[in-house]
């Protein structure tokens, strides 16, 4: 795995010249920790290619192998991976550590709940402070057996075995989350009956769309989604997957705001459920068009050719939310280049991810320039800033720190705190950013 080597904070210069060329946008985070966890249920290996050999991933393969599937790292960006069968996982003789990763501990509690062994699980500091009460609420309605922290919300949290099997439930989820929403679903492949998840709105769907690729049924009526435990999964021997949209968001942005640029973006997945940036940009004018669209691995994948524009401000609340919903803080970084108000509303979820994305926009972005009005689930961003240098913190937040070096590079420049957690998400970020500034 590649590594940015940089010690001490970053500083990124003003772009003297326009962002121009062609981009490969790496794996798909995603899918990506979605194809190791579903291949390890398979009993035949699983060649997967473009995999994102990043921290986050790299936390769901050291949790599956504790499990007891075989990864075998070829390359980078190439795994093959073979489990025991859908009832093969093995009791860890460890403590499964998630690391910074939310979509690890979230998705293996909802598999591991219904396993008959005890499991446990820590993280690192950002992931201890995360709520996991919407997973544990749900899976304990199932009969899961979960112990934590807080009042059974937070890290270090116990998988205690349970008598039966886990009852298949129909829940209703109070917001949309496209890991609660999985969690229940792996949680159904092994529980008794039918396991139901209605959305109040379309989330990704990511695991829904890889259950069918490993030969699950669901059934879909209206805004529900139906598993029934299978006997077994079906593990194709190839798996592709896409490049990551909320890793192409930042160029989609960068290439809007840098008069000039014209970027092409390769070989990036555009599921319908993850598209939200694409909808919200065209909105506030970007210039973008889509080519080549093409199927890889069940995902819809296509180029995106980017060019500068002048962008003006939009409206968007929470109906879009959940297909946008890591994007945010780059869609702030547009709006400030932006004629006129962006207002974000619905977008609550924020204050609840590896940091509170809402207050750090509105702290760390008002250094560089930016008026920003933060409320209590949204913002209000007044465009046509007049960009300035400053030293920023990342917060130990890989998108707060991607979306920093792209605020600087389009307007004075910036001083980055802790930049290496972009690791989390885009390990080769930085690299890519020097390229195309030269």
């Amino acid at each position: 795995m590649r590594r940015s080597k940089q010690v001490g904070n970053r500083v990124i210069n003003k772009s003297l010249k326009a962002l121009r060329g062609e981009v490969i946008i790496p794996g798909d985070k995603s899918v990506s920790h979605r194809s190791v966890m579903l291949s390890a249920l398979g009993d035949t290996p699983v060649h997967i290619t473009n995999f994102l050999p990043s921290a986050d991933c790299l936390s769901t393969v050291g949790v599956m192998r504790a499990l007891g599937a075989k990864v075998d790292i070829i390359s980078d960006t190439e795994l093959i991976v073979k489990g025991n069968g859908l009832h093969g996982l093995q009791e860890p003789t460890t403590i499964l550590d998630a690391g910074n990763s939310g979509t690890t501990l979230r998705l293996m509690m909802g598999m591991l709940a219904p396993q008959k062994f005890v499991s446990v699980f820590t993280g690192d500091s950002s992931l201890h402070k995360r709520p996991m009460g919407r997973v544990i609420k749900p899976l304990s309605q199932m009969g899961a057996h979960i112990v934590g922290r807080a009042n059974n919300t937070k890290l270090p949290i116990t998988i205690v075995p349970v008598e039966g099997k886990l009852k298949g439930y129909k829940y209703n989820m109070p917001v949309a989350s496209a890991q609660v929403k999985s969690a229940m679903l792996l949680a159904g492949l092994f529980a008794e009956g039918e396991t139901t998840v209605v959305e109040p709105y379309p989330s990704r769907n990511h695991t829904e769309l890889m259950l069918e690729t490993f030969g699950v049924k669901l059934k879909y009526e209206g805004s529900s989604i139906t598993i029934t435990a299978p006997e077994k999964m079906v593990a194709p021997k190839e798996l592709v997957v896409p490049g990551d949209i909320s890793s192409a968001a930042f160029w989609l942005v960068a290439a809007s705001i840098i008069p000039d640029s014209e970027l092409l973006l390769k070989n990036v997945g555009i599921n319908e459920t993850r598209t939200g940036i694409i909808d919200v940009l065209k909105d506030m004018g970007a210039n973008l068009t889509i080519q080549n669209q093409r199927k890889s691995g069940g995902e819809l994948v296509a180029d995106i050719l980017v060019k500068y524009a002048r962008l003006h401000g939009t409206s968007f609340g929470a109906d879009i939310i959940p297909r946008l919903v890591d994007e945010i803080p780059i869609i702030a970084v547009a709006a400030m280049f932006a004629d006129g108000d962006t207002i974000i509303t619905g977008a609550g979820e924020l204050r609840v991810k590896e940091t509170d994305r809402l207050e750090a926009i509105c702290n760390q972005f008002a250094k560089l320039g930016g008026t920003i009005e933060g409320k209590e689930d949204g913002l209000i961003i007044h465009g046509s800033s007049t960009p300035k240098m400053a030293e920023c913190f990342s917060y130990d937040d890989h998108r707060m720190a991607m979306c920093l070096a792209v605020l600087g590079i389009a307007g004075a420049g910036v001083e980055i705190q802790n930049p290496d957690c972009v690791d989390i998400s885009y390990p080769d970020f930085y690299e890519e950013l020097d390229r195309l500034t030269k």
